[in-house]
């Protein structure tokens, strides 16, 4: 894939993709059930409840009792998909999957909308910025942050058949859809672009504004290894190495906290196996503020402006 095969097809909002991709996948899977901790509306269940209401579960606003009913159903076969905000769905009830899910690896679907800066006006209470590195240290505990609508119903359709704990990562505003839902696989990055000057890794969001940013450099001549990283855990460390021994540098981009996202998770492997200068575009140990989606990534460092400045900065210190 190249650039110029990148096509927005259309805009959607990802929690959307979820929503479609849950009723898809119970339609294959009797097994599945749903559970949501007053959010239906929200999480985009409402195909789900109309076709399969004695398969929802509306737990109200008792995020922890929800994560203790969805492990327990797994006892009994089933596979529960929970679903609330992602400041909800992993700071609220920490302790339980750790407990409950994780430490004996039940099959339990985490599955988090309205996460990062873009879930804009609710404000820094609602918009975590921690949660892939809470989730992503957890033994055992798969962690996958798609890029758009398609990639998001292709995602909430594969951990159906994938054993074990998973954290579904998703959002509200609505994005540019410009992937194929059968380019998703589980723990191997999407190639995107490829170049021998910078690697860009990216996920969620962050993606189209790497595409945005590619684009940018290729204008002035610059080849930019664009790798869409929607597995954050596991990490396709073969397909990262591939990429940076390419290149010889990179930036990073995640609407994120720089500290334990997945940046770092790449920067280890780098250190490990093949040194190089990176550069992370994140939120930069700080909390965020109510406003308008697309003005508090620029205001925060997370736009194609910013991922070409990071580049600039990194290309130097690569000579």
């Amino acid at each position: 894939m190249t650039l110029q095969d990148i096509e927005v097809t259309g805009k959607k909002d990802t929690r959307s993709g979820f929503g479609d991709g849950i009723l898809e996948a119970a339609r294959e899977n009797e097994n599945i059930v749903a559970l949501t901790a007053d959010l239906a509306g929200s999480l985009k269940l409402g195909g789900f409840m109309k076709e399969f209401p004695e398969r929802f579960i509306q737990c109200g606003i008792a995020e922890a009792n929800m994560t203790g009913i969805a492990a327990g159903l797994t006892i009994g076969g089933k596979i529960p998909y929970t679903t609330t905000f992602a400041n909800f769905s992993t700071g609220r009830v920490y302790d339980q999957i750790r407990q409950s899910v994780a430490y004996s690896g039940k099959n339990v679907k985490i599955c988090a909308s309205h996460a990062g800066l873009t879930l804009g006006e609710d404000g820094a209470t609602h918009q975590i910025l921690e949660d892939i590195g809470l989730m992503k240290m957890l033994p055992g505990m798969t962690v996958i942050v798609p890029a758009d609508y398609n990639q998001t119903k292709a995602a909430t359709k594969a951990i159906a058949n994938y054993e074990g704990p998973v954290y579904l990562r998703f959002g509200r505003p609505v994005w540019p859809i410009f992937t194929k839902e059968e380019d998703f696989k589980i723990g191997k990055v999407q190639v995107l672009n490829e170049g021998a000057d910078v690697s860009i890794f990216a996920c969620g969001h962050m993606v189209w504004k790497a595409v945005e940013a590619a684009r940018i450099l290729a204008a002035r001549g610059l080849q930019v290894d664009l790798i869409n990283v929607h597995t954050i855990k596991p990490l396709d460390e073969e397909g990262i190495l591939a990429s940076i021994k390419k290149t010889g540098c990179a930036v990073t981009a995640e609407e994120h906290n720089i500290y334990g996202g997945m940046g770092d998770s790449i920067a280890q492997v780098a250190a490990k196996n093949h040194p190089i200068p990176i550069e992370y575009i994140g939120t930069n140990d700080t909390f965020g503020e109510s406003g308008k989606p697309e003005e508090l990534l620029v205001k925060y460092g997370l736009d194609a402006d910013h991922i070409v400045a990071a580049v600039d900065k990194v290309l130097i210190r690569k000579k």
